[in-house]
């Protein structure tokens, strides 16, 4: 609304737009209640940040076994074991992922229990690699979206989903 107002669409006037919304909502708090928004908003900014680090790092250490002789990598597939429920936050998690070099995200299993990913780089086995990814990446997805991540949807042709 306040690019509307001020005629200018630009990427400064929004994000100025943005800020100002977002200080009225923080001094309305006392009479709206408390809101999960601005907590959630912090959990996706980092996870932005978290995601553009092990975007850089993953970078450099792919980027340096391609420049240097030899082969330092040791690949795999693992079974990480899913959390996170909802469409979007395993979109999100595979997405993820599949972003950053060294990693691919393969399938998610049927009964949507297991992300299957191969990894150029098992380094410290495969079980702690899993937890690895569980602890940073799936937690701060789990965050960033709330409780509605780790709620499965309906099966197709339930009531609840035929409601919906």
């Amino acid at each position: 609304m306040w690019t509307a107002v001020q005629g200018a669409f630009t990427l400064g006037n929004f994000a100025f737009g943005f800020v100002l919304a977002y200080a009225v909502l923080r001094m309305l708090r006392p009479l709206l209640g408390e809101a999960s928004y601005d907590r959630r908003l912090w959990y996706k900014v980092v996870l932005a940040g978290f995601f553009v680090k092990e975007l850089i790092s993953s970078s450099v250490r792919v980027a340096t076994e391609v420049i240097t002789p030899g082969y330092h990598m040791r690949a795999g597939i693992l079974a990480v074991p899913l959390s996170v429920r909802s469409d979007l936050g395993i979109t999100l998690f595979a997405n993820f992922i599949s972003l950053t070099p060294g990693t691919l995200s393969l399938d998610v299993s049927e009964d949507r229990e297991y992300l299957y990913i191969h990894a150029m780089y098992i380094d410290q086995g495969e079980e702690e690699d899993v937890l690895h990814l569980k602890r940073t990446l799936e937690r701060r997805i789990i965050l960033a979206l709330g409780a509605e991540s780790t709620e499965a949807p309906p099966p197709p042709g339930s009531d609840a989903a035929s409601a919906s």
